[in-house]
């Protein structure tokens, strides 16, 4: 009883007018039916979509958000330490954990341990604390391991310690940190003694960033990005560029956001260091008052990251060499200290010409360029700090 299109010329109409407004109605009701609809559409790939078909497939695609991290190493704070920590034979022995850390069945690192990794009771992992600045003095801070023993606790119904055949966890996870030698402070295992008997730490971070303010969205990308590679000191400034509203972001709201970003980046690298951050809303107050300490002008070799200008004369058309500016592997640095550097990015707009870059100046920033292209502050901040490591590691001889 379906009546049938007259010619094989008219199929495409007879569909469209016929029965897309039934499957549609349909559509309304059952949201699952669109992966049918799809399913015929492609079957029907000689049906062309009609541009005046009163009613049109949408093809709706949704993004879901993952919590899980590419963690190459699972990292923890001093405050998530065990108060109690077991003994491996209940005598206290010397087999027993230097320090034990329990995450909850929900927490992202357990699920990640579970349904990336996949590992069993007695599988071994990389973990690490977190060593932040303010936590020079505390022991425990700075742990970093590749022989952390992995320890399901059940929870509920389930009695097996192991993760499930959904890949979910069985419950809670303790992470067992083993005594030295297995474990050791970041500082202990990067550094060599010199000639003086003096501690040369070779994997000190030598790069700093100073930052204007981008976007809060395309800063929550950065701040993985700067301490996937890296950096000591961190300070996000104003400039006259960038809109006073963006330090009204939830990131400078709540310290644990920044705080959380910069861990993402270190699991990812495998480092436990985080940069001392510094926010300032006043450019030209931080440059007179703490630049010079924070940045000694005979120790560090200051930067500044610009676009650079063709300038030609409207008569001979000849380019103006004056503001010739550097490349990263040609700027000077200081004799007789090992090379750090401080690079400093301004806002997608640049540095204000007339102002900004003079003050800059005076105080010693060699400018340097990508080229005449305006990048992005997320590309560039991170070409530019590429750059810094390679030439800060280069032999000056």
């Amino acid at each position: 009883g379906i009546p049938q299109p007259q010619a094989t010329s008219d199929a495409n109409d007879f569909f469209w007018t016929t029965y897309a407004p039934q499957f549609l109605v349909m559509c309304h009701a059952h949201a699952a039916i669109f992966h049918y609809i799809e399913a015929i559409t492609a079957i029907l790939g000689h049906l062309p979509f009609k541009r005046n078909c009163p009613l049109a497939f949408v093809n709706h695609r949704h993004f879901h958000k993952t919590g899980s991290l590419h963690l190459n190493r699972i990292l923890f704070d001093t405050s998530e330490i065990d108060e109690e920590v077991p003994s491996a034979n209940g005598d206290g022995s010397n087999n027993a954990p230097l320090a034990t850390v329990t995450l909850s069945k929900d927490d992202y690192r357990t699920m990640h341990v579970a349904k990336i990794l996949g590992l069993q009771n007695g599988d071994s992992l990389r973990a690490g604390s977190v060593r932040s600045p303010e936590q020079e003095d505390n022991q425990l801070a700075g742990l970093i391991t590749d022989d952390a023993i992995v320890t399901w606790l059940p929870e509920g119904k389930i009695k097996k310690a192991q993760p499930t055949k959904n890949g979910d966890p069985p419950g809670s996870l303790q992470i067992s940190i083993p005594q030295p030698p297995n474990t050791s402070l970041w500082n202990e295992r990067n550094s060599t003694i010199i000639e003086d008997g003096a501690v040369d730490l070779s994997d000190t971070a030598s790069v700093s960033l100073l930052l204007a303010l981008p976007r809060p969205l395309q800063l929550g990308r950065i701040l993985p990005m700067v301490s996937q590679l890296g950096i000591d000191q961190l300070v996000l400034t104003n400039a006259k560029k960038v809109p006073k509203d963006y330090f009204g972001s939830h990131i400078f709201r709540k310290p644990e956001v920044l705080r959380g970003l910069l861990v993402e980046g270190l699991a990812q690298s495998g480092d436990v260091r985080l940069p001392n951050v510094t926010v300032t809303k006043r450019l030209k107050i931080f440059m007179e008052d703490e630049l010079d300490a924070m940045f000694p002008r005979g120790e560090v070799a200051r930067v500044i990251a610009h676009p650079q200008r063709k300038n030609v004369a409207e008569n001979d058309g000849v380019e103006d060499e004056v503001n010739t500016v550097k490349r990263m592997s040609d700027i000077d640095f200081p004799s007789g200290v090992p090379r750090r550097i401080l690079v400093a990015v301004g806002p997608e707009g640049g540095w204000d010409e007339s102002y900004e870059l003079d003050m800059f100046t005076n105080k010693g920033f060699q400018q340097i360029t990508l080229g005449t292209r305006v990048l992005r502050s997320d590309v560039a901040v991170v070409s530019l700090l590429a750059l810094a490591h390679e030439v800060c590691a280069t032999d000056p001889s």
